[in-house]
């Protein structure tokens, strides 16, 4: 057998994303490329790795066997390319991080600059909801979280990276008074929230129970993309960050409806646990995020601090 380090990644990134499509995004291959190293893999084993039923893959018992010794294999080899930039005196190792949706329009800016300089440090971002954000940390599954809200239960040591401003958003139909809408037109209004659990939508509900706002959820998203495109399509209004919505602003496929009481504003913070071990590169990141936030912020973030 001649199988390569490459098919053992791509073998290993498609058992564990279950698409070859999937796989090709997250290697940056085209699908035939990926494809063509998953048959010269499979054509060394008399035993098949995988099945195709309709257009979904399966993999075997066999494939998952071959998928644990490639995940022990590739770990090893990583371990060795970063003892060998340690030696070379460079930050080498792995930073893992857990955001919740929104998080990533902030997430990468405050990432970049940091990843770019230390060409031995791998990225993981995990973006999910909050309460598995939560989790990832309390469990010690990642180095940091970037949060809006602060999990009470948890010991938690923070860097507060920059406001995080909501307002009432609609679409283009919407015909603006240019005065602040009232609570009973707001109470008019198709409301659309997102799941349960986010710290977008206990804010869209603590606003409406504090301003007495009597209102049905007749609708709600899991993700601030779909709630995006069900307001620019007409379905609703919703209570959003305006961090998520700056394209759309700027080509009018939404606006900002104007509320006393909006915008409300809470804080996106860079967070990990007090009892954590810190690493050396978790250490060094927060040294760069300490350094050069303000600078960050004024860079790419200067449109927003136009909005109040």
């Amino acid at each position: 057998m001649k199988y390569t380090l490459h098919q053992l990644e791509v073998f290993y990134k498609i058992c564990e994303l279950q698409s070859v499509t999937k796989a090709s995004e997250e290697l940056f291959l085209t699908q035939p490329a990926v494809s063509i190293q998953l048959k010269n893999f499979q054509d060394q084993f008399q035993i098949p790795l995988f099945e195709v039923v309709g257009r979904k893959i399966y993999i075997t018992e066999f494939g998952e066997e071959i998928k644990l010794a490639a995940e022990k294999i590739l770990n090893e080899v990583h371990a060795i390319n970063y003892k060998a930039l340690s030696f070379q005196g460079e930050l080498a190792g792995k930073l893992k991080i857990a955001i919740v949706s929104t998080a990533k329009y902030v997430m990468p800016y405050f990432l970049a600059d940091f990843i770019n300089t230390h060409k031995g440090v791998d990225l993981s971002i995990d973006v999910t909801n909050k309460a598995e954000v939560v989790r990832s940390l309390e469990n010690n599954e990642v180095d940091f979280a970037l949060v809006s809200t602060i999990p009470k239960h948890l010991k938690i040591n923070r860097i507060q990276l920059m406001d995080n401003k909501l307002y009432l958003v609609g679409g283009k139909p919407y015909k603006s008074k240019g005065t602040y809408i009232s609570n009973k037109e707001i109470e008019q209004l198709p409301l659309i929230f997102r799941e349960q659990g986010s710290a977008t939508r206990k804010q869209m509900e603590y606003f409406l129970a504090s301003n007495k706002i009597s209102t049905y959820k007749k609708m709600e998203l899991k993700s601030n993309e779909a709630l995006k495109q069900a307001i620019i399509a007409g379905l609703g209004y919703s209570i959003m960050p305006l961090i998520g919505i700056k394209n759309e602003l700027k080509n009018n496929d939404l606006q900002i409806i104007p509320v006393k009481k909006l915008p409300m504003t809470t804080e996106w913070n860079l967070i990990w646990l007090k009892s954590k071990n810190i690493s050396t590169i978790a250490k060094s990141f927060i040294s760069h995020i300490h350094d050069n936030k303000d600078e960050i912020r004024r860079t790419h973030f200067n449109w927003y601090e136009a909005y109040v």
